[in-house]
């Protein structure tokens, strides 16, 4: 987590963190990086005492520009209207559909995060009249705009173009009209058929005043205006806007040029990739961070976003695989390595800062949540598919004393997620049941394996191992002495228990199950009668 302490250290005087989005639909996991990313920044300054405000937008005056959210007979109606405008989906208590799926849905999830910025919503501001002076300073300045547009990303206006989209009087929308002629008050606009091409204006012309929210600006000068107002310091942004020529180059010379101040710093950001692709929100693919939230608990979730750097690229399918409980593992490893215990592999730089902001709360007793007790997600994912196990019972027993508070709660925030990870993302290996009566299925054993499954029933009648470390052991020091290779020997036990040839790890599974079970399962499955069962130490 240098890069946030490094830029913390970079700046001097008071600070405003900002981020935004445009809620054109169902917010993908993939936009929580911005939120995440500012907020370590924010509190990067706070922990060296730095003053800042931490803000997070709603662009809701932008049009909706999407379909896959809207019903069919929607869609003509509400193409190119600002979303601040188009009503919620059916069954929606909210306002409209920048309420729904960002205040009811994308916000809860920043609360379960521990980022708490102040919130704004752009169609306010804008209503307010606080962007008015600012207005009047682009409409003044429209030849500098267009200059700016053709030198730094040789985009060309007409000479007659005003950098505002008036919202159209006759038909409210935003996305299809176009200015010119500004006289210092009012502004002649047209709201055209075919501006663009995923809406279409109604044809109106005339004359309005663009202040008081009766037009926005455009998204380059829109972004500049509000660190303008704001006074915003710090926001980064997604490497699409920082692309040489891009948009954050554009407003970043609007800022300069138009609105005279410098603007603010910026940390570009990879994206959160699915199967190599980026996600979409506004084609509504990429599965929904409120969705996520309820499977990755939110020490995970961050920590999944602050692992790497903001300029590397996160890669992430929860759907089918085994990336949450791979992610829990790492977590968990960083918390060890925090705590001062030893860790296999190589660890990221400063892994003790990188467990301390991946907390929800910034004020937290790091070393003590980093002693804390974690048993295993896969482990977990193993026990509660086991009927009649406790499993808080189970893991005090792991632990060796009884588990505190803050562990209890732990426990229980994972074994949700793992039950929604089971019911959601879990591949078909991972979910099992083990068998009440000898599974059909072990009629295929070899012999090999028959003679392997009987010499683990004589090693459980030495001592039955305890934990999930110690079966596992026992598993591989029986099956080496009697020469079967470890496939075949994880094989047979698979097949003993859950009637299928792969499944979670053997030496946990085991563990999990009563002794006396596995004792009669195993001579079961070798093709012992009860009659030929005897005490170890006899040759068989």
């Amino acid at each position: 987590m240098d890069w946030a302490d490094e830029l913390a250290a970079s700046v001097s005087g008071p600070q405003v963190v900002n981020d935004s989005k445009t809620p054109s639909g169902t917010v993908h996991v993939g936009s929580l990086r911005g939120p995440v990313v500012h907020d370590a920044i924010w509190r990067a300054l706070r922990d060296r005492g730095t003053p800042a405000r931490f803000l997070y937008g709603v662009d809701d005056l932008d049009a909706m520009d999407a379909a896959s959210l809207l019903t069919p007979d929607a869609v003509d109606r509400y193409m190119g209207v600002p979303l601040a405008d188009v009503p919620a989906p059916p069954g929606s208590d909210a306002p409209n559909y920048a309420r729904h799926f960002v205040g009811q849905l994308f916000f809860p999830t920043f609360e379960r995060l521990g980022i708490r910025p102040e919130f704004y919503w752009m169609s306010e501001v804008y209503r307010s009249g606080a962007l008015d002076v600012l207005i009047r300073r682009a409409l003044d300045r429209a030849d500098v705009v267009r200059d700016i547009y053709r030198r730094v990303s040789r985009v060309e206006k007409p000479s007659g173009w005003l950098p505002i989209q008036p919202i159209c009087e006759n038909c409210g929308r935003v996305g299809t009209t176009i200015a010119t002629d500004w006289d210092g008050e009012t502004v002649r606009y047209q709201c055209l058929p075919d501006l663009v091409k995923w809406a279409t204006g109604c044809g109106h012309n005339g004359r309005l005043s663009p202040f008081g929210g009766r037009a926005a600006l455009p998204w380059n000068l829109d972004w500049a205006a509000k660190w303008s107002h704001f006074g915003i310091t710090i926001e980064g942004c997604g490497k699409d806007l920082a692309t040489a020529g891009g948009s954050r180059d554009r407003s970043d010379a609007i800022a300069r040029d138009v609105f005279e101040r410098e603007p603010p710093s910026n940390v570009a950001y990879e994206f959160l990739n699915v199967g190599g692709r980026k996600m979409s929100t506004s084609r509504g693919t990429g599965a929904a961070a409120h969705t996520i939230a309820e499977v990755v608990p939110p020490e995970q979730l961050r920590f999944l976003f602050l692992r790497p750097r903001p300029n590397q690229a996160i890669e992430f399918n929860p759907d089918g695989t085994d990336a949450i409980p791979r992610l829990f593992d790492e977590f968990d490893r960083i918390a060890d390595a925090t705590a001062g215990r030893e860790v296999r592999g190589e660890l990221p730089p400063h892994p003790e800062r990188l467990f301390e902001l991946s907390l929800v709360d910034p004020d937290a007793d790091v070393p003590a949540e980093a002693a804390a007790f974690r048993p295993a997600f896969g482990h977990l994912s193993l026990l509660v598919q086991v009927p009649g196990v406790d499993v808080a019972e189970q893991m005090a027993a792991e632990k060796g004393s009884p588990l505190t508070a803050a562990e209890q709660t732990l426990l229980a925030g994972r074994i949700a997620a793992v039950r929604r990870w089971l019911e959601t993302y879990a591949p078909e290996s991972a979910r099992y049941a083990v068998m009440d009566d000898l599974p059909a299925e072990a009629a295929r054993l070899g012999e090999d394996q028959r003679l392997f499954l009987g010499a683990l029933a004589l090693r459980v009648d030495e001592g039955t191992p305890h934990a999930g470390a110690e079966w596992q052991a026992a598993i591989f020091a029986v099956a080496t002495s009697a020469g079967l290779p470890a496939g075949r020997a994880f094989g047979a036990l698979y097949l003993a228990f859950l009637g299928r040839t792969n499944g979670p790890r053997a030496g946990w599974l085991l563990a999990s199950l009563d002794p006396g079970f596995v004792a009669r399962r195993l001579r079961e499955a070798a093709g012992w009668r009860p009659a030929e069962a005897v005490p170890a130490g006899d040759g068989r």
